[in-house]
């Protein structure tokens, strides 16, 4: 790879995240998963909140953002959770 970030993965804390044991923690993640691809920072989006982009863990939650996304117009995080769920859909 020519380009390299090298802040990728480095601050785990940039991902404001509950406790594990919250409830909201799966959709807490799957939002920090798709913001940290936003970002460039997916390395460190995964090792802050412990899943993997494309983690069919996340599924439910990824949905959910999809529709949001698709109801108020955000095409950037449309196309984001969409990508997300073809590597789900992609593994087997």
């Amino acid at each position: 790879r020519a380009f390299v970030n090298e802040d990728a993965g480095d601050a785990p804390e940039r991902y404001a995240l509950p406790p594990r044991d919250d409830p909201g923690y799966p959709l807490a993640a799957a939002r920090a998963l798709l913001r940290g691809a936003d970002q460039g920072d997916t390395p460190g989006a995964e090792a802050a909140t412990g899943f993997y982009f494309g983690d069919p863990a996340l599924k439910g939650e990824v949905k959910q953002i999809l529709a949001e996304a698709r109801e108020s117009g955000n095409e950037r995080l449309e196309q984001l959770a969409e990508r997300f769920l073809r590597r789900i859909s992609g593994r087997a």
